[in-house]
């Protein structure tokens, strides 16, 4: 990649990124549901409603005038019976929001707000990472494309910081892996995750 990720080049890559969400949420059974995933937090159902229900979240603040997203936690939410549904109109609205430059406007949860452009660099690498957790937890590929893990590979560590990541908090330990292993497996590595799971 020559040079930081533009907004278009972001866009691009979550867009890809949430189609094959969409995927391996469309091809998930209900014995699916009780496995263990590599978010050790989450099984397969709770993972799949904190996805499903952080991109409505982050969707519909970006499509809302004042880049004001409808809540701070998921308490209460539900995610439809349609979870592949609601990932693709969730990923239409949050394109259709970039298109108009939503990403010039901070994005506002409850009292606190963050740049669009990073927000979205979160989003992305979030969903990149959640994908992997769902596909590995239920025996699918899963391939972001390399340009998007190698930019939230640059990002991630700005957000990784001793308040967030270790024992006990939101991001377990990071994992070791080799220099040149793949950007993938960097990425998950780097999130706390063990490449290898499973």
């Amino acid at each position: 990649m020559n040079g930081a990720p533009t907004v278009a080049d972001t866009r691009a890559h979550l867009h890809t990124v949430l189609t094959d969400l969409a995927g391996v949420v469309d091809r998930l059974d209900d014995a699916a549901r009780d496995r263990p995933t590599p978010c050790t937090d989450f099984d397969v159902a709770t993972l799949l409603e904190h996805v499903v229900g952080w991109l409505d979240t982050f969707s519909t603040g970006y499509a809302d005038p004042e880049g004001r997203a409808p809540r701070t936690d998921l308490s209460g939410y539900r995610a439809p019976d349609d979870a592949a549904a609601a990932i693709r109109a969730s990923a239409a609205r949050l394109d259709d929001a970039l298109a108009a430059g939503a990403a010039n406007r901070p994005l506002v949860l409850g009292e606190a707000a963050m740049p669009g452009e990073m927000a979205l660099s979160m989003i992305l690498w979030e969903y990149q990472v959640h994908g992997w957790d769902l596909a590995v937890a239920t025996g699918q590929p899963w391939a972001p494309p390399t340009e998007g893990l190698e930019a939230s590979l640059v990002f991630a560590p700005m957000m990784l910081t001793e308040d967030y990541q270790g024992e006990g908090k939101p991001f377990a330990p990071r994992v070791a892996v080799a220099d040149d292993a793949p950007p993938l497996e960097r990425l998950v590595a780097l999130s706390g995750r063990d490449p290898r799971w499973g």
